[in-house]
């Protein structure tokens, strides 16, 4: 695959939810990934590099994860909204989801488009790969970069450093997770660049050697 991907990270609001932005570096054509909370800084820092948004996907339609998706959507109109079939409940229900956490409630968004297992989305003269991995939602996707020397997995709440995401929330399944983690995630290359919705940075084969949840085989 030619060309390279650039990525941008931001670590915010109550939850410290990581949004993610994947950026074609030659047409500046960009992904915003999992839009949470504190959007305006995001917003900000993309128009001031000059980025263009073509799309929003949502990993999954958690409020810390979807909380900004409507706030983004109306800065960038063109970016079309992507979330999974099986997580549109939840989008649906983000009013919902702010009452019981106690946040005020976001303003409404419908998606533009729904994402498949093995899709590719396009983001400039580049394309990442779209993986159903439900467990700590129904909806659940992880986006894949394959790149012979620097694979990248956008991850969401699907795996994290020593840690895994809870299956206790709306549609969870701690067996569809296992399943998730072990048939996509741990069949990528052990230098995968693994990117999660919170805390630290890590890669596939530091997990499989050392998660104490799924242990590699």
């Amino acid at each position: 695959m030619s060309g390279t991907l650039s990525v941008f990270t931001w670590e915010l609001g109550p939850f410290a939810e990581r949004t993610v932005v994947l950026a074609d570096p030659t047409t500046r054509q960009v992904l915003v990934v999992d839009p949470g909370f504190e959007m305006s800084r995001v917003i900000a820092a993309i128009r001031e590099a000059d980025l263009r948004p073509v799309g929003i996907v949502l990993t999954h339609a958690h409020l810390d994860h979807a909380a900004g998706a409507a706030e983004v959507r109306r800065a960038f109109p063109e970016a079309c909204l992507w979330v999974h079939p099986d997580d549109l409940p939840l989008l649906e229900g983000l009013a919902e989801q702010a009452r019981l956490f106690g946040f005020p409630e976001p303003e409404p968004v419908r998606c533009d488009g729904l994402l498949e297992d093995g899709q590719r989305l396009a983001v400039g003269g580049l394309e990442v790969e779209v993986r159903h991995c439900p467990g700590h939602s129904p909806g659940h996707v992880v986006l894949l970069w394959h790149d012979a020397e620097r694979p990248l997995a956008v991850v969401g709440d699907v795996l994290f450093s020593n840690g895994v995401g809870r299956t206790d929330l709306w549609g969870g399944s701690w067996n569809d997770l296992e399943r998730s983690i072990r048939t996509v995630l741990y069949t990528l290359p052990d230098r995968t660049r693994v990117i999660p919705g919170h805390g630290p940075e890590t890669t596939i084969g530091e997990e499989k050697a050392s998660n104490p949840f799924v242990a590699g085989a």
